[in-house]
């Protein structure tokens, strides 16, 4: 072979943390071995893979990136393989790299990692919280083994598995002359201010519901945060438009929310697992999504409903 997976290791090192200094510290080798391991993979491939920038390490080319994403899944595998022969592989250990969208990833994931710990011990979950346009970044630049989110514009080479639906809710000040109903108009709203979550996506998505019902609503705030909104809902800055809804209906500083199905037919949210599809799954994800599936059938402190399996 042209290269040893130890050379992959060490560029992958190099190329994560920035620099040979930084990445010779990090897994305990030498500084030259890692320069070694970097000019023999360039002279190999007869690619730069790297920006030298004097004193301030590292940067990747092009070709280094794609090299990089391709090392990572196979160095995955090789991990794979190594708990296969060295008899683990029933009980699975390692670390599982996970990414969860950022506005339920508090309600759902502190109960539902301690579950899937009492089970997988041997199993280290690392979590990423983000917005679903930097999730699918991480995707496919081969950074998290798969991810918890909407199925908001993830693209084709994403694949998706729905594992939940999570309703469209209006949400009110607990006060609004509009709190008591069973469900809510966004047309009777669509006059007063608005407060809505300032994600990328989310926020197109949340606007494409109006304009698709006609209407044009008043942006009175943006956040990125999801307990800003809840906040300024809270104490009567507007009204927001959201799919997670915490058990609380508390904003932080303990005024009240109320959240509302609105009358309006529109479809709920899916969510579900996320993974790069022309990417074989690791065992280990691959107990990781079955485990997901598992806990929001038999209970999940979101308010959500369980996809029906055809």
């Amino acid at each position: 072979m042209q290269y040893t997976l130890k050379q992959l290791r060490y560029f992958a090192a190099a190329a994560e943390q920035g620099s040979v200094t930084a990445a010779a510290r990090a897994i305990r080798v030498s500084q030259p071995s890692i320069s070694e391991a970097i000019a023999h993979l360039e002279e190999a491939f007869d690619l730069q893979l790297f920006i030298r920038h004097h004193a301030q390490g590292l940067s990747l080319t092009p070709a280094g990136q794609r090299l990089l994403l391709e090392a990572r899944s196979l160095l995955a595998h090789a991990d794979d393989l190594t708990q296969h022969v060295s008899g683990l592989a029933d009980k699975l250990a390692g670390d599982l790299e996970v990414g969860c969208f950022i506005t339920f990833a508090p309600m759902l994931m502190p109960a539902l990692l301690g579950a899937f710990a009492g089970r997988f011990p041997d199993i280290r979950v690392r979590l990423h919280e983000d917005h679903t346009e930097a999730l699918a970044a991480g995707l496919r630049g081969g950074r998290f083994d798969l991810a918890l989110t909407y199925d908001l514009n993830l693209g084709a080479d994403i694949a998706f598995e729905p594992l939940a639906e999570v309703p469209f809710h209006a949400v009110l000040p607990a006060r609004h002359r509009l709190a008591r109903r069973p469900t809510v108009s966004l047309k009777e709203l669509a006059e007063e201010p608005l407060v809505l979550l300032g994600y990328p996506q989310s926020r197109d998505y949340f606007l494409s519901i109006f304009y698709g019902l006609g209407l044009r609503p008043r942006v009175a705030h943006q956040t990125p945060s999801f307990e800003m909104v809840r906040g300024l809902v809270a104490n009567g800055h507007g009204y927001s438009v959201m799919h997670s809804r915490p058990v609380s209906e508390q904003a932080l500083d303990g005024r009240r929310v109320v959240y509302r199905p609105v009358a309006e037919k529109i479809r709920p949210t899916r969510l579900g697992i996320a993974r790069r599809r022309d990417l074989r799954a690791r065992r280990m994800a691959t107990a990781f999504a079955d485990f997901c599936k598992e806990f929001l059938i038999s209970g999940s402190p979101m308010t959500v409903r369980p996809r029906r399996r055809a």
